[in-house]
């Protein structure tokens, strides 16, 4: 989801309480915070050898531990007066991937794309999702798309500009 994607959603909501689901049933504690906006701007190389660059707006979520226990969620309007602020310091790329940052106890540090979002009674709940690692250079190394290959064949060497 773009970042723009995700403000106009905040926008049809606002009334609403802003709720997380960052795994299936699992939601971030009311007790959370937005405690930093990331404007990040990547810039990679495959392991094919091939560049690429895109920006990405990483908002990360903390739970408070002084505020374990609480009930209510923060509302979409307290959260986007929150990056608004951030936005009037640092201007947001627009059409750039929104992920959150999150983690607590039982849950690894990540950095999580929006996969969907649902509204449901009076909360709008952000569907996060971990994104799984790919090789990007398939065509290069010859891998068959969509299918898991094993092999020690000698062609994927350090030198063969494979992966």
């Amino acid at each position: 989801m773009k970042t723009q994607e995700l403000f106009t959603i905040l926008e049809e909501n606002k009334t609403k309480s802003l709720l997380f689901e960052y795994a299936t049933n699992q939601l971030v504690g009311a007790n959370y915070h937005i405690t930093e906006v990331k404007h990040i701007t990547i810039d990679s190389v495959d392991c094919g050898a091939q560049t690429d660059a895109w920006k990405e707006t990483i908002i990360q979520l903390w739970e408070s531990p002084e505020d374990f226990g609480k009930t209510e969620f923060m509302t979409v309007a307290k959260a986007q007066s929150i990056l608004k602020l951030v936005g009037t310091k640092k201007p947001y790329i627009l059409d750039a991937e929104v992920k959150f940052e999150y983690s607590n106890a039982t849950f690894h540090t990540a950095q999580l794309f929006v996969d969907d979002f649902k509204v449901k009674n009076n909360n709008l709940i952000i569907k996060l999702a971990v994104e799984k690692t790919d090789c990007k250079a398939k065509d290069l190394c010859g891998i068959p798309q969509n299918e898991a290959v094993i092999s020690d064949d000698s062609s994927c060497t350090p030198e063969s500009g494979c992966c």
